[in-house]
């Protein structure tokens, strides 16, 4: 199974974005494992140290766990969360770059 590419591929790319993991009446989604690792071991570790400080990040964390969803749940719902930041701030940063060059 080939990886998809850089960074800049988006949320997919982290192996954030989700599948179906559903049986029964459990609608479920699991984290899809393909993707860039490196991005998604670093996605990992600012979601736990969010969950885990006060913040933003905590409060989403807290505001998923009151949904109904367990832990696991919604720390892949912050990881989601905050690759969807990073790939719009990538995208920002890029568009800027090429404005300044031109």
């Amino acid at each position: 199974m080939a990886r998809r590419g850089g960074i800049t591929d988006g949320p997919p790319a982290s192996g954030a974005d989700r599948t179906d993991a559903s049986s029964g009446n459990q609608n479920r989604h699991r984290l899809n494992t393909g993707g860039n690792r490196q991005l998604n071991s670093v996605l990992h570790t600012m979601a736990v140290c969010q969950s885990r400080d006060p913040g933003p990040g905590r409060d989403y964390y807290l505001k998923k766990t009151a949904e109904g969803k367990t832990p696991r749940e919604a720390r892949r719902a912050l990881k989601r969360r905050l690759s969807n930041v990073l790939y719009h701030r990538i995208l920002h940063d890029h568009q800027h770059a090429h404005e300044a060059a031109a």
